[in-house]
């Protein structure tokens, strides 16, 4: 099958894909209805997910981390989605410490003190006022989508506005309830549910800027940080498209339930699977090739500018879109197979939908893109 040649042209550096990598995408893949069951990736999955560096991917190297350059972190959560988007999803917050990298350095210092895994889970919205008290501020409130929240070190809630962007405020686990209401159709494993906090004190140094500037200096650190955020959103929707393909694929060798000819033996069943995958690959080409322009342009210690900003924030809307796109067809060549809940596919075609569906992936965020290619000043937020 194509996917097997795609993998052994585009390898994942300094990750060892016959050993510990592979053996937890084979517990992933093994466990993904229990993830749906518990709608959450449990505990023991995300100490796999930590042993093979997910969770030090984004921690600063002054702190003992790893932090990674984007594509290759984008890879490791591809392939992890390809397993289950869900434990893709709560795995793609292993990119959350450049978010955090906006705190103070002895915060940061601290934060880090054991190690340089740290899981860490935020729901910002909506946004809740926060009175100001001395040294910090006095925090109240609930807030949703807080994906991963009961596999995290620390969370964060969003408490205010600064400049148009949320400042976060980052608690432990025992300062917050999570309020268990995540009943949706898809991404069902991935815990997104509300957190409800009740007046806890946060210091001023335990809260940042959602997109602020960093306070180190690593070039991780210099990658624009909400980008970043859409991307590990919007691979899901690579990995869980080349799982529907590969599905299909296994399925045309066989013959239809009505004793109609096997799959691969229609013409427009192989019609339809080549535009799939020419969709995927040049969705997927656009992707990467705008993350390692970007990224090889803050190593040779250029500023990033809105263009490349905007082009990052466009490729992420494009492959998510794209891949849902190529999950529906393959879902529709299927036939009435994959009408049954527990066929592969329904899940596919479910959680792909939720992906589209993040705010940080709207269609809508094309408007920005358009602004910019066209020197028009695009809506706040989206550079």
């Amino acid at each position: 099958m194509l996917r097997s040649a795609v993998a052994e042209k585009d390898p994942l550096p300094g990750v060892d894909e016959t050993g510990a990598f592979a053996q937890v995408l084979e517990q992933v893949r093994q466990r993904r209805d229990e993830f749906d069951a518990l709608s959450h990736v449990p505990r023991d999955m995300i100490e796999g997910f930590k042993r093979v560096g997910i969770y030090r991917a984004a921690t600063p190297k002054c702190f003992g981390g790893d932090a990674l350059a984007p594509a290759q972190f984008l890879r490791m959560i591809e392939r992890i989605s390809e397993a289950d988007g869900s434990a893709g999803w709560v795995a793609s917050f292993g990119s959350a410490g450049v978010y955090l990298a906006a705190l103070p350095p002895e915060t940061l210092a601290e934060i880090y003190a054991d190690s340089p895994d740290l899981v860490f889970a935020g729901g910002l919205f909506p946004l809740q006022p926060a009175n100001a008290v001395e040294g910090g501020w006095q925090v109240n409130g609930t807030w949703k989508f807080a994906s991963g929240c009961k596999g995290a070190d620390l969370l964060g809630v969003g408490i205010g506005a600064a400049g148009g962007k949320p400042r976060t405020a980052v608690l432990r686990p025992d300062q917050v309830e999570i309020i268990e209401n995540w009943e949706v159709v898809g991404l069902k494993g991935t815990g997104s549910h509300d957190l409800r906090v009740t007046e806890q004190r946060v210091d001023e140094r335990w809260t940042f800027i959602r997109g602020g500037a960093a306070t180190l200096d690593e070039p991780l650190f210099r990658y624009p940080s909400i980008a970043y955020a859409a991307q590990v959103l919007a691979v899901v929707n690579l990995g869980l498209a080349r799982a529907a393909l590969d599905e299909v694929s296994r399925m045309a060798a066989g013959s239809g339930i009505t004793g109609a000819p096997k799959m691969a033996d229609r013409a427009y069943v192989r019609i339809e699977i080549a535009r799939a995958e020419a969709r995927l690959a040049a969705a997927r080409g656009f992707f990467y090739n705008a993350t390692e322009q970007v990224w090889n342009s803050i190593l040779a210690g250029n500023p990033v500018t809105a263009e490349q900003t905007s082009l990052l924030r466009l490729s992420a809307i494009h492959v998510s879109q794209a891949g849902a796109a190529v999950v529906q067809s393959a879902y529709s060549l299927a036939g009435t197979t994959a009408i049954y809940l527990r066929h592969p596919l329904q899940r596919y075609l479910r959680d792909s939908m939720v992906v589209t569906q993040h705010a940080f992936l709207s269609e809508g965020l094309y408007d920005g893109a358009g602004s910019v290619f066209l020197g028009v000043p695009p809506f706040p937020g989206y550079i």
